[in-house]
């Protein structure tokens, strides 16, 4: 029998993350992820990621420097973000210039535990300054480079809104940045480690990745989110109203519930506590104070249905990003470099022990067909 959609399927041991979707728990290489969203910054879970353990200060300060170091986009690279239209998907911008980089690079298809290593540290520093200079082109705006001394998220908010944020919207960056680094096999990982698999170059398999990311079925759930708060916003319709009516009639209410979880999604509840913090401080509680309506009256009517279902990620991180200062349709884009660590970490794995990843299927199709002559079909 087979498995649709391979759910259920085990298709690699990792040592990167474990979900416990029954009770609600995600882990990096051993740390629940409410500890290190608290206590750590992106720049240590990506070198956790990639290193199987949390930094000292001596190997996060040495991380930092080449992420910097390696942020700025070559004249060649900024020329082609001029280059696109400026009404393009900006995930088909960011998959494309993502896949220029390796033309630019001379040891491109060098797959050696070394090289993957450097091409990880140089994609995920590369990866949110040209989302922000395609961002800025496209508003007819000049790119800003990287700004030293500042963090992987102070310079991407710097970057796109061109001006340093203050220390509450750059930790929320950061913590948003650090929910979204891993997440198991989830479906463009899966891509990237096939692409990997064939033993294809670094830029060819994370090309994959976001390719299978830009997917709304994967990585536009947020984007849903807003429209759906929007929407309930103009008409001026009460959400509860709202929600009822769409339920009644089949539609489905957006960020509530996921493929994986059963229970509460544990990074919702620290992004929960971080968008009221940033929309206090912003004096705009608006779509914090919907999304808690819509909450509230979603548990009220499952409850009449004896069911239960929980917010996702994806339900506060829409208001979140919004408040920040970030476009709608870029949130699939702002996934995709915080996904940066972890689908390059994968790729280390893939390379270190490497089968092609070819599964079978089941043909459901005829047999025994005979071929008619072409001028008597």
């Amino acid at each position: 029998m087979a498995a649709k959609g391979l759910e259920g399927v085990v298709v690699a041991q990792s040592k990167l993350s474990d979900i416990n979707g029954e009770v609600g728990e995600l882990i990096y290489a051993g740390y629940d992820i409410d500890d290190l969203a608290r206590n750590t910054t992106f720049e240590e879970v990506c070198y956790l990621l990639w290193n199987g353990q949390l930094p000292n200060r001596e190997q996060l300060d040495e991380i930092r420097g080449h992420l910097q170091q390696h942020s700025a986009l070559r004249p060649e690279v900024l020329d082609m973000l001029r280059a696109y239209p400026r009404d393009a998907d900006p995930m088909a911008a960011v998959r494309t210039a993502i896949s220029a980089l390796g033309m630019f690079d001379p040891d491109a298809d060098d797959i050696s535990a070394e090289s993957v290593r450097h091409k990880a540290i140089f994609l995920t520093a590369q990866t949110p300054t040209i989302v922000a200079a395609y961002d800025r082109i496209r508003r007819g705006l000049e790119p800003l480079q990287p700004r030293a001394g500042l963090s992987f998220a102070a310079n991407f908010l710097y970057m796109l809104n061109g001006e340093e944020a203050n220390d509450t919207r750059c930790r929320t960056m950061d913590v948003a940045l650090v929910l979204h680094a891993e997440h198991g096999m989830n479906a463009s990982t899966f891509a990237a480690r096939v692409t990997a698999g064939t033993l294809s170059d670094v830029y060819s398999a994370i090309t994959s990745a976001i390719g299978t990311l830009k997917g709304p079925s994967h990585g536009g759930a947020n984007v849903e989110v807003m429209n759906m708060l929007r929407e309930i916003d103009e008409s001026g319709e009460d959400p509860g109203e709202w929600v009822r009516g769409a339920l009644g009639s089949g539609k489905k209410v957006m960020g509530f519930g996921h493929r994986v979880y059963k229970a509460t999604d544990p990074r919702a509840t620290v992004l929960r506590e971080l968008a009221d913090k940033i929309m206090q401080e912003a004096g705009e509680t608006r779509w914090l104070d919907l999304s808690d309506k819509i909450r509230g009256v979603m548990a009220e009517e499952m409850e009449k249905k004896g069911k239960k279902i929980y917010p996702n990620v994806d339900f506060f991180s829409a208001s979140v990003y919004t408040t920040l200062g970030i476009e709608m349709d870029l949130f699939t884009a702002v996934f995709a470099l915080a996904r940066m660590p972890g689908w390059t970490a994968h790729l280390m794995e893939q390379y270190a022990d490497n089968r092609l990843i070819r599964p079978g299927s089941d043909y459901l199709g005829p047999r025994g067909l005979k071929v008619t002559p072409l001028d008597q079909r």
